[in-house]
């Protein structure tokens, strides 16, 4: 995808979300709240704009692209089960997502960086795709370079990790493994995922 390289303060200030991990992204958001701009107008937005609002967070979060988000909603619509829902677990399936969330990095990009310059090994294969969607039984451990295993034991030792049931993590080994599919609970993003499947129904 494209990524996005422009200010993350303004993306979490414009959604209301922390979705940018970076620490001034954060300390914009808790310091002002409001979105940017000069002279920002009160109007409440339409049900279109709230849509495509809860839209840009889920891409932004998960670091997707338009057309990679329209192909994660075409490979769910079909699936019995809440749409919206089923979308937000593929999300939250992506290798990306799961390295982040077990402390591997403490931001979404730096694990897609992570990923992209070949750190990770799953189930003892080199993978390079941050997209790439984890199933249970699979193993994610970092790449068997030194230098490397020291740079992410300083990660881990200073990240908050999320703690998760469906994933357990060796932080001794730097190894990570899937034990089942997440649940609406392992839902890490607030987000109105009906709205979102309603605006890409259109």
């Amino acid at each position: 995808m494209a990524r996005y390289t422009g200010p993350k303060a303004r993306i979490n200030r414009r959604l209301g979300v922390l979705i940018y991990e970076t620490a001034g992204a954060a300390r914009a958001l808790d310091r002002r709240p409001t979105p940017p701009g000069m002279h920002v107008r009160g109007r409440r937005p339409s049900n279109y704009g709230l849509a495509l609002m809860e839209k840009q967070k889920i891409k932004h979060y998960y670091g997707l692209g338009e057309r990679q988000l329209r192909r994660c909603f075409d490979a769910v619509s079909h699936k019995p089960g809440n749409t919206g829902e089923l979308l937000l677990l593929m999300c939250e399936s992506r290798l990306d997502n799961v390295i982040r969330r077990v402390g591997f990095t403490k931001t979404r990009p730096q694990a897609r960086q992570g990923i992209g310059h070949g750190h990770f090994r799953v189930n003892g294969v080199k993978v390079t795709s941050p997209s790439y969607i984890l199933r249970p039984g699979d193993i994610i451990e970092v790449r068997g370079r030194e230098n490397l295993k020291n740079v992410y034991r300083g990660v881990i030792a200073n990240a908050s990790p999320d703690a998760l049931d469906w994933v357990s993590f060796d932080s001794e080994n730097l190894k990570a493994t899937v034990l089942g599919k997440p649940g609406p609970s392992d839902i890490s993003l607030p987000v109105d995922a009906n709205s979102v499947v309603e605006f890409l129904s259109r």
